[in-house]
């Protein structure tokens, strides 16, 4: 057996195939592009975080306070409200209404301040002169407002222990009802519930707030909250001078019990000035400003200048 013999050629080696990547400096300049551009994007996201939340922030500033605005702009265009009648009411009524927790200035007799619907509104300046108030009526700041007013709508049952006011053209008389009394259907006569209200700043919480204190149809007054974030709140009332020109001042004399004729007849009009405040503090902002509202100008604390704020004024014409 012959075998043949192969010769190969020269044998040549393969040269390794060429790896492009980054340099050392190439990466570093890459990371640092990358950063800035992660920075930049960043920088826009908490911007417009920061631009969410202040929008937020004046979105509630003018939420309560418009509609603050509009609750005491409605209560004020009702006070005064006596059902058929313009006379002044029966005073004192035939039997003084008993109310639990009456609020009362400091010797006023019991049920007076509920039964005198001849004061449609009345006042305190900067001041909280009641007593026996509901428990937790804890006044903050500012003036204190009362609107009295008959209900608009005409009552044919009567309730126990519910307050109301029964009007004919020529006269009315405040009274509390009992359910087994016979109902008033015949006119010139008829029966309104009778609608009280205490306006002032207190505390939802730990933020300040218009609350008001109601006479409720059991015949008794409690505290109730109105909106959150309200901080000041200022009235002046609108009477007119010898020369027939409105002037706005502060609130008259005259007790909210006395059924006297009191300078408080005069008044055709209120002037409502209303501080919002937001409920959180914002990171880097301080509120400098101060907020002038009739007779007061307040000026946040240094403790209280990182809420926002927002002013709101009305004027409102009585319609009784």
């Amino acid at each position: 057996m012959t075998f043949s013999t192969i010769r190969l050629g020269p044998c040549h080696a393969i040269p390794p195939r060429r790896m492009d990547g980054f340099s050392l400096t190439e990466m570093m300049i890459s990371v640092t592009v990358g950063l800035l551009i992660i920075a930049a994007l960043t920088s826009v996201l908490i911007s417009n975080i920061g631009s969410s939340k202040t929008n937020d922030r004046t979105a509630e500033l003018q939420s309560n306070g418009r509609f603050a605005i509009e609750h005491l702009t409605r209560e004020l265009r009702h006070a005064g409200f006596r059902g058929y009648t313009w006379a002044d009411p029966t005073y004192p009524p035939t039997t003084m209404p008993a109310v639990n927790n009456e609020c009362r200035e400091d010797g006023a007799p019991s049920g007076s301040f509920i039964a005198n619907l001849r004061q449609g509104i009345w006042g305190a300046n900067d001041s909280f002169p009641f007593v026996n108030c509901p428990p937790g009526a804890a006044r903050l700041r500012g003036d204190v407002l009362v609107i009295r007013h008959a209900n608009g709508k005409r009552v044919l049952t009567l309730q126990d222990n519910t307050v109301y006011f029964r009007s004919s053209y020529a006269v009315g008389e405040v009274f509390q009802g009992l359910a087994s009394a016979p109902p008033i259907t015949k006119l010139p006569l008829a029966d309104f519930a009778v609608e009280v209200y205490i306006y002032y700043i207190g505390l939802d919480g730990v933020t300040p707030a218009l609350r008001r204190i109601a006479l409720y149809p059991d015949g008794g007054m409690y505290d109730e909250l109105v909106v959150s974030g309200i901080e000041e709140f200022q009235v002046q009332y609108g009477k007119l001078d010898t020369a027939g020109n409105m002037q706005y001042l502060d609130a008259a004399s005259g007790g909210s019990s006395d059924s006297s004729a009191t300078e408080w007849d005069d008044v055709i009009s209120a002037k409502v000035w209303l501080l919002t405040r937001t409920s959180r503090k914002e990171t880097g902002y301080a509120d400098m400003n101060s907020y002038t509202m009739g007779d007061v100008t307040y000026q946040p604390s240094a403790t209280d200048r990182g809420y926002r704020r927002q002013l709101f004024t009305g004027v409102v014409e009585m319609r009784n």
